[in-house]
């Protein structure tokens, strides 16, 4: 379909006797053209849209399943101190070059040419050993994206056409309808089916000699013997939790030489990626050597995170009613037997709203909605199309920088907004010497009145920037359980919830705080005020 739209709109051009502007005459490159892109834009921000329009071109010839390797042609024309691009996909004619891309030849020129052309930008390179690195990069070099939704669609187009040929692929998710206006890997007849394997299979079917193993699985099921045979991790997540558990799973791989100095070849490095509509982000983090993503936590804004206390016994929010069917009374009642929520489901869906609804007829709290129960059951973060291309741009170029060092990688944190126009910013996340993940970890010191029920106290702990615990296990010094969160001490705890803190324990004391979802225990200071 793809190539006869091609050919009608050439022979539709050369009917009319339109000349096609930055043609080259008498050479390989014959005419179909697809459209023509107009964009007017300052300067400084030519490179960043270029870059953005050559990934979604890529994106469109592998929907439309071209067979053929696409050119790209840039004319830059400089109108009144504006510089406007036109950027047209022309098709290569020439069927023997087809032939050897898919034997794997062609296909990595460019990465050749940068492998062997030393620069001003590329100090680490060695010319002498591109065949080596090579070599490397398509027998040996393992890569590890995590998700596959809007970014991990992108991700595992620029790595696989980057040229890394061993891939491996983590997302639960299923396919939903809703997917379809951006996550281009998929399409109407994949609904319902595993997002990791419908996207392994088309990357496998479309990139020669590339193979992406998909895992339909939840990150926290693998062991550290499953992280430590990756070369890089590249993280597509879309929460804060996830992305916390994986940060620490890859820092504790991190080994250490009898001198105490890290052992260099346990590092393994993490690129993490996220959107967030028109604002997106891309960092590195290099285990013991920059900081982690939990030296970073504050910066992120919380999420809203809903303690258990509060759900089960005084919902006060639509959103509490909703949090208490999903988390709750899913497990409890098994509607549809021993099978987890899937909001990709009709069936689950519907239910999931009459029960919140019933619960919130109960407590007379009004505005619980179906489409606000589909928002905090998937935790629905508004995505963007151009701007999941940018920043897996971003984390795909960090990760070929980081194997064939033609160029330096950034350090280490890139923001981008594109709300207003195209904004970009680089700068050093600092190591935080606190880290209860790569640091020194100390007590943390909370001032509370004894006043305060037990209850209260765990809103502040899931709110707090530097812990945000939402199923907190609390034991004190003395051996003594305070509260837990899941079953069964949960029912012999959870009388507790309404009593003052100070009827449990005394000031100064000291806290042991664990959480299921968090990779790490915390120590906490009760201090009276």
């Amino acid at each position: 379909m793809f190539n006869k739209l091609c050919e009608r709109v050439y022979d539709q051009r050369r009917a009319m006797s339109a000349e096609v502007p930055g043609s080259i005459p008498g050479g390989r490159m014959q005419a179909p053209v697809v459209k023509w892109y107009d964009i007017s834009l300052p300067r400084r921000h030519s490179s960043v849209l270029f870059t953005f329009f050559v990934a979604f071109i890529d994106s469109l010839r592998l929907m439309f399943k071209c067979d053929r390797v696409p050119f790209y042609h840039l004319r830059v024309v400089k109108l009144h101190g504006v510089v406007s691009f036109f950027i047209m996909q022309l098709e290569e004619a020439v069927r023997d070059d087809v032939a050897e891309w898919r034997a794997g030849g062609p296909a990595w020129g460019g990465l050749d040419h940068l492998l062997r052309n030393a620069g001003p930008l590329s100090t680490d390179l060695n010319p002498e050993a591109a065949d080596a690195t090579q070599t490397f990069l398509r027998q040996h070099c393992k890569i590890l994206i995590i998700g596959a939704g809007g970014l991990g669609c992108e991700l595992l187009k620029d790595v696989a056409l980057s040229g890394f040929r061993h891939i491996n692929v983590i997302d639960l998710d299923t396919i939903d309808v809703s997917n379809l206006n951006r996550q281009f890997l998929f399409t109407e007849a994949d609904i319902g089916k595993s997002k990791a394997h419908v996207a392994a299979q088309y990357i496998n079917s479309r990139i020669p000699g590339c193979r992406v193993v998909p895992h339909h699985a939840n990150i926290m099921s693998f062991d550290a013997q499953f992280y430590q045979q990756f070369n890089i991790v590249i993280a597509g997540l879309d929460s804060v939790e996830a992305r916390r558990w994986l940060n620490a799973m890859l820092v504790s791989l991190v080994q250490f030489n009898p001198d105490g100095s890290v052992d260099r070849s346990s590092v393994i490095p993490l690129i993490d990626g996220g959107t967030e509509g028109f604002q997106g982000q891309a960092r590195i983090i290099y285990p013991r050597f920059t900081s982690c993503f939990e030296c970073t936590l504050s910066l992120f804004p919380p999420q809203q995170n809903y303690p258990f206390c509060t759900i089960a016994n005084t919902p006060r929010l639509p959103e509490h009613c909703i949090e208490y069917a999903h988390v709750i009374l899913w497990d409890k009642l098994k509607p549809f037997g021993d099978v987890k929520l899937n909001m990709d489901n009709a069936e689950h869906t519907k239910w999931l709203y009459e029960t919140a609804k019933a619960r919130s007829e109960h407590f007379g709290i009004q505005g619980v909605t179906l489409r606000l129960t589909q928002g905090v059951a998937k935790n629905i973060i508004p995505a963007v199309a151009s701007t999941n291309a940018i920043v897996a741009a971003a984390c795909a170029n960090e990760a070929l920088k980081m194997i064939s060092a033609i160029a330096a990688n950034m350090d280490n944190y890139m923001m981008y907004n594109g709300k207003s126009g195209v904004y970009t910013y680089t700068y050093k996340n600092e190591k935080k010497p606190d880290c209860p993940v790569c640091g020194t970890p100390q007590p943390k010191t909370f001032q509370v009145s004894p006043k305060d029920s037990l209850a209260e106290f765990l809103e502040q702990i899931a709110i707090d920037p530097d812990i945000r615990s939402k199923k907190p296990f609390l034991r004190s010094s003395t051996g003594k359980t305070i509260y837990a969160s899941t079953s069964p001490l949960r029912e012999a705890t959870q009388s507790n919830l309404k009593k003052k803190l100070g009827e449990l324990i005394t000031s100064g004391t000291e806290l042991t705080l664990a959480d299921k979802d968090l990779p790490f225990i915390r120590t906490l200071i009760i201090n009276y005020k």
